[in-house]
């Protein structure tokens, strides 16, 4: 009886025990309940009341590419003549602040235009009318009533900003003509100063005035800098070519800034607004390489969002330089050659139609474009007078029926589709189809002529190609036979024609290629096929032909074609070429399916076309002191060039196509002269005096090279002296 109370002691001290267990875990939750709300308190205060504070503390340590005018890479030519430069010149920037305001941008602009002068050519009207705006803000607004504005605002679905606007153009539309004409020359010189300010964005360097910075003003603006807040004096880099070559490109200009449908593109990429970006050909496709690095900067700003510090923390560098595949020498001598026989065609008769000539030049082993060609003749709007201008982009942007020019293809196709061999004779005859006039030879208009395919390339047979296209296609020549074209036809002989390049992009690294324009390939076109053997039914850019014969010369490789050669760093001394960083090397896209044998016959009949006794290009080759091959081509077509008044004119384009030497061919070349003459009686030789003129040029620059000890090969390549001193502004028109 006496354990009972030993038991009601225990269970006591039990629950005196839990009982303080349960308060000591009270104050506990309790305490963790503070912590957390204070917490909870802290993160809202931190959002809410301090959130704006700490984002501009943020932004302020921001990394911020900052536009400082690095030159872009330069282009020389193979040997190391420079084409593409960079001027430096005094500019004189402003750089806008976060709490910039209107009032504080015009006192400087104003202080500005007292320490330089400012053209005014670019200020607009709508520039007027906001500056007189801006200088009389009371009188402008006083032009639009309140109930007209009580008008705009009671509109549904319309935004403060759209109110605002639409205001803003009831009162620009208001302002007479008498008071803009209040604007003094001194106005306008602060507008322009005004309006160039205003165009930039936060923290972005905007040029001012870069051109014609004389050494004065910019002294007097250096003197200044201290009570002129955001302006800065520095140099800026202005593009400069020592070639018209169209394919170099240009660049905008600052004023002109980033094109607006590539604005996304670029904005995404760090630029800014105002940068200068390629914006055709050789500087738009290799604009990453040649725009180089921004310097990147943090802006340390105060509370007031004022910079206070700048830090560095990438050093900018200038663009690559780009060493490209032209001789600059070769292409202004052929530029000379094709030119002065344009304008003595052009002097002739039967010449109203005619505009243009090519030449394209390449090393068929390497793809390297030495020279591109194009020029074109054009009425100066001014004088009226006509002028012969650059058209190189032509070369590869342009299409032309090629004539005979292409038939060592249709040979090489026949002998792929296994329908003619080297040996296979055929007579040359009058081609009579059922309902159609016939088809012939220029040489042969009555008999029949026994032939292979070395007389067939030499003499320029068509029939010899009209046979082997009707064996293509399952259906060998009879008389009065009808012409049953079946469906796989056309696409067996342009594919064949597409593994030398024909009808198809070369590949070339420049922009809008043109692969050329196909003609309807129906049932009802059994005729056309006979005209595409001979060259006479789709088109071809004067580039493909180049690229086409290159693949017969090196013996069926089908090589990328390319204007760049080299990636180089920036000189260093001024002397040599910097460190080479990417060399672009032959790029075979495909090989064609001819064995040596065939390829080996076909470039005998193209050497036929220069020594034999009817070659079509004798005269000009027989007497050449190196060996050469090639095939002249004539083409009737209908013309559909710039003037559209004569479209559907029957006219001549001429071409020939060629290399050298025969024994190892190291130069490739296409001559192209579209609706050269309306009359086909004429004689005409142009296209073959271009090829071997220019031909001849070569021969002799590259004894000159190897005379003078210059060469592309170096790695430690030196820089020479360019071979003219003509400067094409960044500014100046196409």
């Amino acid at each position: 009886m006496r354990k009972a109370p030993g038991k009601n002691r225990a269970a006591s001290v039990k629950a005196k025990h839990h009982s303080n267990l349960t308060f000591r875990m009270n104050i506990l939750f309790f305490a963790i309940f503070i912590v957390f709300s204070m917490l909870i308190f802290r993160l809202g205060y931190m959002q809410i009341v301090k959130g704006e504070e700490y984002v501009r503390f943020l932004e302020s340590k921001e990394e911020v590419p900052v536009n400082t005018s690095v030159p872009r890479g330069r282009m020389y030519d193979r040997y190391g003549r420079i084409l593409v430069d960079n001027h430096p010149e005094n500019a004189v920037t402003y750089t806008k602040m976060q709490t910039t305001t209107t009032e504080e941008m015009l006192k400087i602009a104003e202080k500005l235009a007292q320490l330089m002068e400012q053209p005014t050519n670019r200020v607009t009207l709508r520039d007027k009318q906001d500056f007189w705006i801006l200088k009389n803000h009371d009188a402008a607004y006083e032009k639009v009533t309140k109930a007209e504005e009580d008008k705009i605002r009671q509109k549904e679905d319309i935004t403060t900003s759209q109110i605002n606007a639409e205001i803003d153009k009831l009162v620009r539309e208001r302002i007479t003509n008498e008071e803009l004409l209040q604007l003094t020359a001194e106005d306008l010189e602060v507008l322009a100063i005004y309006r160039e300010m205003a165009s930039g964005y936060n923290l972005s360097p905007q040029i001012i005035k870069s051109e014609n910075v004389s050494a004065d003003e910019f002294a007097r603006v250096s003197e200044r800098l201290t009570e002129l807040p955001g302006v800065n004096t520095t140099t800026d880099w202005k593009r400069v070519k020592l070639s018209s070559l169209s394919i170099l490109g240009r660049t905008t200009v600052p004023t002109k800034g980033i094109p607006k449908e590539r604005l996304d593109y670029y904005l995404a990429r760090g630029y800014s607004r105002n940068d200068r970006v390629g914006e055709s050909y050789i500087e738009a496709q290799y604009e990453e390489l040649l725009q180089g690095q921004k310097t990147v900067v943090k802006n340390i700003t105060n509370k007031k969002g004022q910079v206070v510090d700048t830090v560095t923390t990438y050093e900018g560098e200038p663009g690559k330089d780009l060493v490209l595949a032209l001789d600059s020498e070769l292409q202004a001598e052929t530029d000379k050659i094709v030119e002065e026989e344009l304008l003595k065609l052009k002097s002739q008769g039967a010449s109203s139609l005619l505009d243009r000539a090519f030449l394209v030049m390449m090393d068929p082993n390497t793809g390297d474009i030495l020279s591109m060609v194009g020029k074109k003749i054009e009425k100066n709007p001014e004088t009226g007078n006509n002028e012969v201008v650059d058209y190189s982009y032509g070369t590869f942007t342009t299409a032309y029926e090629a004539g005979s020019a292409v038939k060592a293809a249709t040979l090489l196709t026949g002998y792929s589709q296994g329908v003619i061999t080297p040996n296979t004779v055929l007579g040359d005859e009058p081609i009579w189809l059922k309902g159609t006039d016939a088809k012939k030879s220029i040489f042969n208009h009555n008999s029949y002529i026994s032939m292979d395919g070395l007389r067939a390339l030499e003499q320029s047979s068509n029939v010899y190609m009209f046979k082997t296209a009707l064996l293509i296609n399952g259906t060998p020549y009879s008389y009065m036979m009808p012409l049953l074209l079946n469906e796989n036809t056309f696409p067996k002989m342009r594919n064949s024609y597409a593994r030398f390049g024909l009808g198809v992009n070369t590949g070339i690294d420049l922009p809008n290629e043109f692969s050329g324009v196909r003609g309807s390939s129906g049932p009802t076109d059994g005729g056309k096929i006979l005209d595409l053997a001979i060259g006479q039914y789709d088109t071809y850019t004067p580039l493909q032909l180049a690229q086409y014969i290159s693949t017969v010369a090196n013996g069926g490789y089908r090589i990328q074609p390319h204007v760049v050669k080299e990636v180089r760093k920036p000189s260093k001394d001024g002397q040599t070429l910097g460190q080479l960083v990417t060399e672009v090397g032959p790029r075979i896209l495909n090989q064609i399916d001819n064995p040596k044998e065939e390829i080996d016959y076909v470039k005998q009949g193209l050497r036929r076309v220069y020594t034999g006794a009817r070659g079509t290009a004798k005269r000009q080759f027989e007497n050449a002191p190196y060996t050469a091959a090639g095939k002249t081509g004539t083409a009737e077509v209908i013309y559909y060039g710039d003037l559209r008044q004569y479209w559907g004119t029957y006219s001549l384009t001429y071409t020939h196509v060629g290399f050298a030497p025969y024994e190892n061919p190291e130069i490739a070349y296409a001559v192209v002269i579209p609706w050269a003459s309306t009359n086909p009686n004429q004689p005409f030789s142009a296209n073959s005096d271009i090829a071997r003129k220019a031909l001849d040029k070569y021969f002799e620059l590259k004894a000159k090279y190897q005379a003078e000890k210059v060469t592309a090969s170096d790695v430690k390549q030196p820089i020479l002296p360019t071979i003219t001193t003509d400067k094409i502004g960044e500014d100046a028109e196409e």
